[in-house]
């Protein structure tokens, strides 16, 4: 069932945009004025598996199965709403509607400001996938891949990711852009990205010579490339110079919660703590729930 499953996982962004306006108008959140209410709201956007994706009409996946559990702990019931993954950390900061945001969530310093963040739980790399036969992508020692080697290149990204974010930065930032502050890497060098629905069809046109590669969580890029052997997937870092390492394009997910609500951020950290202990086979709950949800169990 494994490819079955997958097709899903990549294919699931494809449905993103028609639903993100549907689902807006549908997500009321349980919670009630006079504070009678006894579940804990949790607010995503179902559109980011394996932590969390819809499965019919319910959503599932790693952040859920988390919650869940911090739910069963605290001996309360857990609600999840589906919404602009643009709003979440405005509406927990709020407290109103929701008590807390699980959404394969960025741990920003401007994030921070607003809402309290759980004990990051998920380290997030960018894999550049490109074409086997490719000799212009040039690799260290074939353990990765560094940005200026894509000088020049059409990067193809999936819209809305991480990928798509660092892409665009490393293409387009100038010092005198006030969102960004820095010339991107990539500035300058004739590179170009294009957004696509989905990973899937984003690696298809490297195939088709519409793009040169793909940027593109860990995931999902092994997962593309592992089921074609014309394409070829490394981590993407970025160049230390003469005096520093080079170092990947990563960043860590955590849950946020309304600031003071330290009941429930302890109950998240509690069980995150049990989640992310590593067992005598070297795997985590955590790994084994990210294999889970995205069809692979072992």
């Amino acid at each position: 069932g494994m490819v079955l499953t997958m097709k899903k996982f990549i294919s699931i962004t494809l449905a993103a945009v028609m639903f993100a306006s549907a689902a807006l108008m549908f997500s009321s959140c349980g919670k009630t004025e006079d504070g009678g209410n006894n579940k804990i709201v949790v607010q995503t956007n179902a559109y980011f598996a394996p932590f969390e994706y819809f499965d019919g009409p319910d959503i599932k996946g790693v952040d859920v199965d988390i919650m869940n559990k911090v739910a069963e702990k605290l001996g309360r019931e857990v609600e999840f709403t589906n919404v602009e993954f643009s709003v979440i950390i405005d509406n927990v900061s709020a407290g109103k509607v929701c008590d807390c945001g699980a959404a394969g969530i960025t741990v920003t310093k401007e994030r921070e400001e607003k809402v309290d963040f759980s004990t990051p739980y998920y380290t997030s790399v960018q894999y550049v996938i490109y074409s086997a036969d490719d000799d212009s992508i040039k690799t260290e020692d074939d353990k990765y891949v560094l940005w200026n080697t894509l000088a020049g290149k059409k990067i193809g990204v999936q819209t809305d990711t991480t990928g798509a974010i660092y892409s665009d930065g490393e293409v387009n930032a100038t010092k005198d852009d006030p969102d960004y502050g820095y010339d991107g890497v990539l500035y300058g060098t004739g590179a170009s990205v294009a957004s696509f629905d989905n990973a899937q069809l984003a690696a298809d046109a490297i195939g088709a010579n519409l793009i040169d590669v793909v940027v593109v969580d860990e995931l999902p890029a092994k997962y593309i490339a592992d089921k074609n052997q014309n394409l070829k997937c490394l981590p993407l870092y970025y160049d230390g110079g003469d005096d520093g390492e080079d170092s990947p394009t990563e960043e860590q997910y955590a849950i946020c919660v309304t600031k003071g609500n330290t009941e429930l951020l302890d109950a998240i950290n509690s069980v995150l703590a049990d989640f992310m202990k590593k067992g005598d086979d070297g795997k985590s709950e955590i790994d084994r729930l990210l294999m889970k949800h995205m069809g692979m169990d072992s």
